[in-house]
């Protein structure tokens, strides 16, 4: 598996190497290593691996790293799956299938913590629908938690966006939804870890 980093952690880790310089001028050991170990975290975070897409017609994949907190039913049988993203996950998020962006809502909200189903309402978040070739309408939403501060979204309405790719990122901890309408094969579980991009949410059939 190869790694990059998120292009949005480079002002992060320059000035952090900036800091490290300076620790290393003074030549304190004692510095020196807190400083070391800063360093390597915030380059560690913003890792952004490659990941092996699935081929499969009507596959639907996870757009973000992490755990099932919840899988609820709601009304026209849509399927709400959230996703916890903790400070270990990686935060780079990914479409979940081929389609074409049709509606960008952001809301900018309270920061409570994000594995609290009220964070779904009160954080803040940046919602994405995009309607695939069936005319399916799927909703994924990244909401920001306690100490993300920062959500990263590059689609425009119009985009035509494939299964997998790279569409933004959530600084340190968060949630992400996804609404899925009816008619999936649901293949995940409550508290399985899914990754970005390769684990399997269900199949359209």
């Amino acid at each position: 598996m190869n790694y990059y980093i998120a292009r949005e952690g480079w002002p992060f880790i320059g000035g952090v190497s900036a800091f490290f310089i300076i620790l290393l001028t003074i030549g304190n050991i004692f510095f020196i290593l807190p400083g070391l170990a800063l360093l390597l975290f915030v380059a560690w975070f913003f890792r952004n691996p490659d990941r092996a897409v699935p081929e499969i017609d009507g596959a639907v994949v996870s757009p973000a790293d992490g755990t099932v907190i919840a899988i609820s039913s709601l009304p026209d049988g849509v399927k709400k799956i959230s996703i916890f993203m903790s400070v270990f996950n990686v935060h780079v998020n990914r479409i979940p299938a081929d389609g074409v962006v049709e509606e960008i809502k952001y809301n900018k909200g309270s920061f409570l913590v994000a594995s609290r189903e009220k964070a779904s309402l009160d954080n803040e978040q940046n919602a994405v629908t995009i309607v695939d070739s069936a005319g399916r309408r799927i909703k994924f939403v990244q909401i920001a938690g306690l100490v993300a501060r920062r959500i990263v979204c590059r689609l425009k309405v119009g985009d035509r966006v494939n299964r997998g790719m790279r569409y933004g990122m959530i600084r340190f901890g968060s949630r992400l939804d996804l609404y899925l309408p009816d008619g999936l094969s649901l293949k995940i579980n409550l508290k399985d870890k899914v990754k970005a991009g390769s684990t399997i949410i269900g199949i359209y059939g």
